[in-house]
């Protein structure tokens, strides 16, 4: 009986380390996009602020629309603040995963060290 509680216990720590991991790697992809985004703004608007204010600006919708200087720096600004925003969100997300993540390991970690013999049913339920 102790035995079936105890494999319960691995199959639900794995579980929780499996889903866990999967939501790490999301969230790491998406700050890696928001990151790509933020660089791509600021460098976008470092390129239009030396030009004078008369210039002729276009922006691309699939097509290219002439649009003041004015709205194409307001539009890459806004875009570079919802972009650290989303970063900094993305970052407390990233940091209460691992801690999780972390959880989870010591939980196994305790489970190992309790029933020494799950280790071994463990190795010969992988090979």
């Amino acid at each position: 009986m102790a035995d079936e509680a105890t494999r319960a216990a691995f199959m639900e720590i794995q579980a929780s380390m499996i889903e866990l991991t999967g939501k790490l790697k999301q969230v790491q992809n998406q700050m890696r996009n928001k990151e790509g985004d933020r660089k791509r703004a600021f460098l976008t608007l470092e390129e239009l602020r030396p030009l004078p204010e008369e210039t002729n600006t276009y922006k691309s919708i699939g097509k290219f629309v002439l649009e003041p200087k004015t709205v194409l720096e307001g539009e890459q600004e806004q875009k570079l603040k919802d972009s650290e925003a989303a970063v900094a969100s993305l970052q407390t997300s990233k940091e209460y995963l691992e801690k999780q993540v972390a959880e989870v390991e010591n939980n196994l970690r305790e489970l190992l060290q309790q029933e020494p013999g799950i280790a071994q049913q463990i190795m010969s339920m992988s090979m």
